[in-house]
C-alpha cells in the first residue's frame, strides 16, 4: 500500500486568523471557514487549522518547548517575502540559523516557518 499526503493539520488558538495569513501569504483560498476549524486549498493540497484549547507555541529557538513542525515555503525574494509576511502579522526572531538559505518567521500564532531561496 503506497499513501499520498491529503492535507496538513496545524493545531492553533485562531483558526480564522491563521488561515487568512496563510492564504494571503501564500496566495490560497480559503476553502473551510467554520467555528474551531478553517482550511485553505492552493497546489493541489489543503493545509487546515484546528483549534487546541490551551494553546502554547513553541519558544523559538528555545528547545526546552520545542517546536512540534514547521513549513518550509519557497520565495523568489528574501527580502520581499519578509516584509509581506510582517506586513501579515508575522514576525522575524534574532536567531537565524542558516541565513542566507532560509529564513525563519514566525506566524501570528508564533509557529515557525521557513521563507527558503527557491532554487534557479
Amino acid at each position: 500500500m503506497t499513501a499520498s499526503l491529503m492535507m496538513v493539520n496545524i493545531d492553533c488558538d485562531d483558526p480564522q486568523g491563521l488561515a487568512a495569513f496563510y492564504s494571503e501569504l501564500l496566495g490560497w483560498k480559503i476553502t473551510y471557514n467554520e467555528g474551531d476549524y478553517a482550511m485553505i486549498t492552493g497546489e493541489g493540497t489543503s493545509i487546515g487549522f484546528g483549534r487546541i484549547e490551551g494553546y502554547a507555541p513553541p519558544r523559538w529557538p528555545d528547545e526546552g518547548a520545542p517546536k512540534r513542525f514547521h513549513l518550509d515555503l519557497y520565495v523568489d525574494d528574501f527580502d520581499q517575502a519578509e516584509a509581506r509576511g510582517v506586513e501579515l502579522g508575522a514576525t522575524k526572531p534574532d536567531f537565524q540559523p542558516g541565513e542566507g538559505n532560509w529564513r525563519v518567521m514566525l506566524d501570528p500564532s508564533g509557529q515557525p516557518f521557513c521563507l527558503c531561496r527557491r532554487p534557479s
